[in-house]
């Protein structure tokens, strides 16, 4: 009872603090609700010195909290395209911040009209467990070129990496311009009940639909990031192997935890033997062991290996049949390693084919012609990626124009989400909402809209009392 009494004090005061923050916050940017682009790149470049600087206490922290995380995927997949993002953004920010002129229709002149891009207030960005630096450096650059002020709600499952992050941006930036938010539940739920001026979040589906509930009570916009079942689509003629090492990487990649990751292989039916030795061959090369490889990845927590593995289980009951990827034989029980596993006849009414899956698990569905393919997919949620191995350029792009999905690649797997250039985020199931690049700047910047007129009044022939010649040429000549 003293126990549940100190615990409810605690969060008490957690959440009095949320709202602390947030109010300096608001009280602040009402004070400086501009800042020019030379103070956002100053904060850019203050940003990534931070991050270099603290790279490796930041690899360290996401190692704890996995367990064990290969410090290269560390570096490529988290630091690299953060600092890569940044670098980006102060490139292209004096372009982005100028006001875009716009056309005055001719029965409104003399007059000019132009988009002004303002910093919308206070974001607040919510981040999962899987790549808790990137997904919370990415919004947070875009966040910060709009010219925002930020609070950063870091995930429970990684409280280390949480840490790090707070140090690490107190040491850039005062409380009430980013402000990083720690803590269980309670407090995630408070903090979706603020009444940002947007928020971000980016997480699972289910989660994602509590966040938007929770943000309309205040109207507040939300971007969501969400993920699905992105699926591969193994061509006719590519040549397997070339598939078979980029969806093996792409699968790898974290132990498959990645909302990009392949989640199924539409394989053409006389090919799927071949694409399963192929992916043996690949897995097996690039993870010759799993035990102790400082290469693979560990699942984040004992919840989702159990997840993982009752996904596994019920297609086994269900009459898949399973191929795991073990290349050393090692003993493996009872750690949280998960090994790459094959997945073959399976069905929809397996859980595996259901969820989203977010560990080594690759489902392979066989197809007997293309249009079987596309009609699988599209009969099923958006996803938020979509892979096509193929070299036949008229495929390709009957692929790009005839599916739907958040993001795409051809013959490669996840490397679009690292492209500035190119907006990321889903639809309907798998997100909404887009963000990266001048996306992410324009996502969290008011785009207000000017009508500028001068001293001449031409619009007075349309005032009160109507019914003059004039009025009656207005309407033959625009009417029309």
């Amino acid at each position: 009872m003293v126990a549940d009494i100190a615990y409810l004090q605690q969060q008490d005061e957690a959440i009095s603090a949320l709202n602390d923050t947030f109010a300096h916050q608001r009280a602040a940017f009402r004070v400086a609700p501009v800042p020019d682009a030379a103070e956002r790149v100053r904060q850019l470049r203050q940003l990534k010195t931070a991050l270099i600087a603290q790279q490796q206490k930041l690899i360290d922290a996401i190692n704890q909290d996995f367990g064990r995380r290969s410090s290269d995927e560390t570096r490529l997949a988290e630091l690299l395209p953060s600092v890569e993002g940044i670098n980006y953004t102060i490139k292209h920010l004096n372009a982005w911040v100028k006001p875009s002129r716009r056309s005055v229709g001719l029965a409104f002149q003399p007059a000019t009209a132009r988009v002004i891009y303002q910093p919308l207030g206070v974001v607040g960005i919510i981040v999962p467990w899987n790549y808790p630096l990137y997904l919370a450096m990415g919004p947070l650059t875009a966040a910060l070129a709009a010219g925002n002020r930020a609070m950063i709600k870091m995930s429970e499952s990684t409280p280390a990496t949480a840490a790090a992050m707070a140090d690490l941006l107190a040491t850039v930036f005062p409380r009430e311009q980013v402000a990083v938010v720690c803590g269980e539940t309670d407090i995630a739920v408070a903090f979706a009940r603020l009444p940002f001026d947007h928020l971000l979040f980016t997480g699972g589906t289910g989660i994602g639909r509590h966040v938007m509930r929770a943000a309309a009570e205040n109207l507040t916009p939300v971007t969501l990031e969400l993920g699905g079942k992105s699926p591969a689509i193994i061509a006719a003629d590519v040549p397997v192997a070339d598939a078979a090492e980029r969806i093996a990487f792409g699968k790898g990649l974290n132990a498959g935890q990645t909302c990009v990751a392949p989640d199924y292989v539409l394989c053409p039916r006389a090919r799927v033997d071949e694409l399963v030795e192929a992916l043996r061959q690949r897995f097996s090369t690039m993870y010759p062991t799993l035990a102790e490889n400082p290469d693979y990845t560990q699942i984040i927590n004992p919840h989702h290996l159990q997840r993982l593995k009752g996904y596994l289980a019920d297609a086994i009951d269900k009459g898949a049949t399973a191929h795991a990827i073990n290349p050393a034989e090692e003993d493996i029980g009872g750690s949280r390693v998960l090994p790459p596993t094959l997945l073959l006849d399976v069905t929809d009414d397996m859980l595996v084919m259901q969820d989203e899956i977010f560990g080594p698990l690759l489902p392979i569905v066989p197809y007997d012609n293309l249009e079987q393919a596309l009609a699988y997919i599209a009969e099923r949620p958006t996803p938020l990626a979509l892979y096509y191995f193929g070299y036949d350029r008229a495929e390709q792009q009957r692929i790009m124009t005839q599916t739907q999905a958040g993001g795409m690649c051809i013959n490669d797997t996840l490397l679009h989400v690292a492209q500035d250039d190119l907006p990321f985020g889903g639809k309907g199931p798998s997100g909404m909402g887009r963000y990266h690049g001048r996306e992410g700047f324009l996502t969290f910047s008011q785009a207000k809209g000017v009508y500028i007129k001068q001293r001449f009044n031409g619009a007075r022939p349309i005032y009160p009392p109507y019914g003059g010649k004039l009025l009656q040429l207005i309407y033959r000549l625009f009417i029309r």
